[in-house]
């Protein structure tokens, strides 16, 4: 079930949270995971707090359910124009599957829970707005492959990242053969994936896989932080046209660039007839900032 929490009983668990405790009036505290939309100036900003301690943020039934829960609720809110996706404990973005409760599974529940993860990470990567993963500290395994569901990644430079699967005795099973190759040279990929290597968030911002590395601060909270920057320089753009785009991209880039550049006028159609589209044409004119609605 869904709680609502005043902010202030959770400002202890992360240091960012202080800059949330002036943006956020409430909560949607969904079991492990911390979801809240900010205020002010920065409405239309959501932020999808992982917040399992114990764990390590590891991927258990509890957190994935409560992850599906909050993709749910984020894929109906129109008001929505951008989420960042980050972890309230310290030093762990995701250290990947939780293999205490995976160890006890028997073999067809291995499969059927890991395709249960794999659609929960696919119903990240469809969420109809941009999604900006803010790596702080450990992403391994699960964790990359969750970060790799989002549009857009920040990595602090000492953080670690790696798909390590194969030195476990596994595969990356939750899109991480596939999505990592669409990122990054298919060989470059392969090697990762075939040595199990860490590499820091420097190293995956030279590879490609990361957008952005930035230098740590005493908070422990750069990606964060730059990923809140990114949030705000996409959040004047209309709603709608962002959307758009979005999907444009994510279905062209499956298909030839021709059948893409059908699903780009498809896009393209669907927003002409907006409000919004309207606004930005008429604001272009009278040389003022678009008020969009997202609609």
């Amino acid at each position: 079930m869904i709680s609502r929490v005043k902010i202030n009983n959770i400002l202890k668990t992360a240091s960012n949270l202080r800059f949330l405790s002036t943006h956020t009036q409430e909560v949607e505290n969904v079991g492990p995971v911390v979801f809240h939309k900010l205020i002010g100036a920065d409405r239309g900003i959501a932020v999808y707090g992982l917040n399992s301690p114990k764990d390590k943020n590891a991927l258990g039934f509890e957190l994935v359910q409560s992850m599906r829960e909050v993709n749910a609720l984020i894929r109906e809110d129109t008001k929505i124009s951008v989420v960042i996706l980050h972890s309230l404990v310290r030093g762990i973005f995701c250290a990947g599957a939780n293999l205490k409760e995976r160890f006890k599974m028997a073999d067809d529940e291995v499969a059927n829970f890991v395709r249960g993860l794999r659609e929960t990470f696919i119903e990240i990567e469809d969420l109809p707005m941009p999604t900006i993963a803010a790596i702080e500290g450990v992403a391994v395994g699960g964790g990359l492959e969750l970060a790799l569901a989002c549009d857009i990644r920040v990595a602090a430079e000492n953080a670690k990242l790696g798909l390590v699967e194969t030195g476990r005795g596994l595969i990356p099973g939750a899109g991480g053969t596939q999505r990592l190759p669409r990122v990054i040279h298919p060989n470059i990929a392969k090697e990762l994936i075939f040595t199990s290597r860490i590499i820091n968030g420097k190293e995956a911002k030279e590879m490609g896989i990361v957008n952005h590395a930035v230098t740590q601060n005493e908070n422990n909270n750069a990606a964060f932080e730059k990923a809140l920057d990114l949030a705000r320089e996409i959040l004047p753009n209309a709603p709608i046209a962002l959307r758009c785009a979005k999907q444009a991209i994510n279905e062209g880039v499956q298909l030839s660039i021709k059948d893409g550049y059908e699903v780009e006028q498809k896009y393209y159609e669907i927003n002409v007839p907006t409000k919004d589209r309207q606004e930005g044409m008429l604001s272009f004119i009278e040389k003022r900032k678009p008020k969009y609605e997202g609609h």
